[in-house]
């Protein structure tokens, strides 16, 4: 099936169709899941595509509605598209009688009057409306459906698009990595210690439905916010590490890995609460279960004045400060303002990252940041929204926090950069996830909040950053364990793309 453009020359074998809307300037996963339901419905499936401008808006798109509607056609979701004049959807009603209008769910309460009038036409019509943001799913099972190399072949053509979209060639990333050596960052947040216990199923208990391993090996990496220092350093930047951890073994090993990658770092020991270690369990490189040694409470006021002096202290040397918030209480309000205040008079870049597996945290208290790096589902909880579609939920998020620039992470789907040029003009560019079959996905986002500070810190263009980002988060994934990625990695990853 090839996706073809409507006319009134074959406008017949399109009658009753479902009838889809938007101007698709940057194709992501949420347009995909919002195309793909629409073609569960009855009918050949159209897209009714905007034109190059709005003259109700004064509106006017990135790319032009032909580059538009070749992207669209690479999809091959779609039947047909159907080139609108301008914002009206009325025409396409009226030439193709469609039995279904899908909307995205932003336009349930538009007083938009082209949408307005497009809604009654089809009432009277007879057609059925309905409004749509596309399944929401935190998994992926596309190797069920396709082999590893293929997937992979996809995602590097993916990447390959990305970049020529962004007119970003290889030897503009590899440039950009080493002016990485330039940055200096301070990375500040929850330390957690990751111990990797391999184990031999012993099988179920007969005293009860338990099961049964017999420990034979284990191994520590450091994780949470040291990790990020880890890659920053390791990426080639300057890197300033100030974290809370306790009085223990833990504490120890992290400090001897600090040492040893020469990353200049203060730890408050709060005899109080434990360092973070996170112990999981694995029979033939599979986790099975993680048991946790935590404390989830603020740091004391004491401990918040430490902190503050030490960054104070520093602040004239630094670029760049990272908040790597895991939400075990370090990164506290109090922290957040006083450190947004200091950024401000020195004129340091904010970046900020709240991760929620297991805990409960709110990225929306990252305000007035650079960059705030978020998932689906945290954006979700964090606006109380699970119905908006993708697009909608970047750009509350966006309002909501007053962040300059926002980076939502779609797992397995890879990453949408959303990023401002002026205040009244946010663009958006995907990128997706060059591993094909990854070992472990724990670090993903720590690795990709790295590369993004190291980038912004050496003055690199944010979206050429981002494409960095894709290439270190490859790698990251690839291997068992924390373990930071090198430039020279990078650069091998690089020449051996064929972009």
């Amino acid at each position: 099936m090839k996706t073809l453009i409507v006319n009134k020359k074959n406008k017949n074998s399109f009658y009753g169709c479902t009838l889809t809307y938007g101007h698709f300037s940057t194709i992501h996963p949420g347009h995909i899941r919002y195309l793909s339901n629409a073609k569960k419905k009855s009918g050949k499936l159209v897209i009714g595509l905007i034109g190059d401008h709005i003259s109700s808006k004064s509106v006017f798109f990135r790319h032009t509605q032909k580059e538009r509607a070749n992207a669209l056609k690479i999809l091959n979701i779609a039947d047909g598209i159907f080139l609108l004049n301008e914002n009206f959807l009325s025409e396409a009603i009226n030439l193709l009688n469609p039995s279904n209008l899908i909307l995205g769910n932003e336009f349930k309460n538009s007083n938009e009057d082209e949408i307005t009038k497009a809604i009654g036409l089809i009432k009277r019509k007879n057609g059925e409306i309905y409004y749509d943001a596309g399944d929401i799913t935190y998994t992926s099972s596309f190797l069920l459906e396709e082999t590893e190399k293929l997937v992979k072949d996809k995602r590097i053509s993916s990447f390959r698009e990305s970049l020529d979209q962004q007119l970003i060639n290889k030897s503009d990333l590899l440039l950009a990595l080493d002016k990485f050596a330039k940055g200096k960052v301070l990375v500040l947040g929850d330390t957690i210690i990751d111990q990797y216990i391999d184990s031999e199923p012993l099988g179920i208990s007969a005293e009860a439905p338990v099961i049964v391993v017999k420990e034979i090996n284990k191994k520590n990496f450091v994780g949470g916010a040291a990790i990020v220092a880890s890659h920053i350093k390791s990426l080639g930047s300057i890197c300033n590490y100030i974290s809370i951890t306790g009085n223990d073994y833990p504490c120890e090993f992290l400090e001897k890995n600090l040492k040893n990658q020469k990353i200049e770092f203060s730890l408050i020991k709060d005899n109080k609460r434990p360092t973070t270690l996170k112990k999981r369990y694995l029979v033939d490189n599979q986790k099975i279960f993680r048991v946790s040694k935590l404390e989830n409470k603020f740091i004391e006021k004491e401990t918040e004045d430490k902190i503050i002096k030490l960054i104070k202290n520093k602040s004239k040397e630094l670029d760049v400060i990272v908040f790597s918030d895991f939400n075990y209480g370090v990164i506290t309000p109090r922290i957040i303002g006083e450190i947004s205040k200091i950024a401000l008079e020195n004129n340091i870049k904010l970046l900020g990252d709240v991760q929620c597996s297991s805990q409960i945290g709110y990225i929306t208290k990252l305000r007035n940041f650079d960059l705030i790096c978020a998932n689906e589902k945290e954006a979700r909880i964090a606006l109380n929204d699970n119905f908006s579609g993708l697009e909608t939920i970047c750009k509350k998020l966006i309002t909501e926090t007053k962040a300059k620039n926002l980076i939502i992470k779609l797992g397995s789907k890879g990453f949408i950069l959303y990023y401002s040029k002026n205040k009244n003009d946010i663009n958006s560019q995907p990128f997706p996830a060059l591993s094909a079959h990854p070992v472990d996905v724990a670090g993903a986002g720590d690795s990709l909040l790295a590369t993004m500070a190291c980038g912004i810190s050496s003055g690199i263009p944010l979206v050429t950053t981002a494409a960095l980002s894709c290439c270190v988060s490859c790698l990251s994934v690839e291997r068992m364990g924390n373990v930071p990625v090198s430039s020279n990695e990078v650069k091998n990853t690089l020449n051996n793309l064929d972009i």
